[in-house]
């Protein structure tokens, strides 16, 4: 059975309240963060919410019919928040925080960081539950989150370009070249770690 036009716009003004919410409480989050450690993880967030449209044809493209138990069970992704930061320590430290939220529930973690996709992907991903009060009652929404550093954004952001100039298939030229430079982002990152951990060691001597 399809889905009516005034229950789509339904689920889609609880995930706009969803983004709303999980936008306030990130931000919260962060700035508690920042007041208690004297530092700001976070480089920049980015957040966005699929389209009616958007979702109809991921819908289609999953070979789902388009009601409302698909809408909600298989796209996980209606709501999506970015966070950037610097340094992968910072990225743990980030995952923490959301852990110890308690507005947040987070229903799956997957690692992209210690397990990379075969295509060289890194990030790390949260799907997660926020509460949102509609008609007098409360109903947990569905969202996920990225968390990845700059060098791993710019990776992601290349791929995505590639994978749009490319709609069917890459040529295998070009998916080594990108797995390639995977590689020398991880080495990128491991670097700048290096040089954060130097950095805080002679910011901790200046104390005494």
């Amino acid at each position: 059975m399809e889905i009516s036009d005034e229950l789509l716009n339904y689920e889609m003004l609880k995930y706009k309240f969803a983004l709303n919410m999980l936008e306030t409480e990130i931000k919260i989050l962060i700035d508690e963060y920042e007041f208690q450690n004297k530092y700001n993880p976070v480089e920049h967030i980015k957040s966005r919410m699929k389209s009616k449209e958007s979702a109809i044809k991921k819908l289609q493209k999953k070979n789902y019919e388009i009601n409302l138990f698909n809408l909600t069970h298989h796209i996980h992704d209606m709501v999506g928040i970015r966070i950037v930061c610097s340094f992968v320590s910072d990225i743990e430290d980030i995952v923490k925080m959301i852990e110890n939220s308690k507005q947040i529930k987070i229903k799956e973690k997957k690692d992209y960081i210690s397990h990379p996709k075969k295509s060289g992907y890194s990030s790390y991903h949260l799907i997660v539950y926020v509460p949102v009060y509609l008609n007098n009652k409360e109903e947990l929404v569905e969202a996920e989150i990225q968390i990845r550093t700059s060098a791993m954004d710019f990776w992601a952001s290349l791929d995505h370009k590639i994978h749009y100039k490319f709609p069917t298939e890459i040529p295998e030229e070009i998916i080594k070249e990108l797995y390639n430079c995977s590689l020398t982002i991880k080495t990128l990152d491991n670097k700048m770690s290096i040089l954060n951990e130097i950095v805080n060691k002679y910011k901790d001597e200046t104390k005494f």
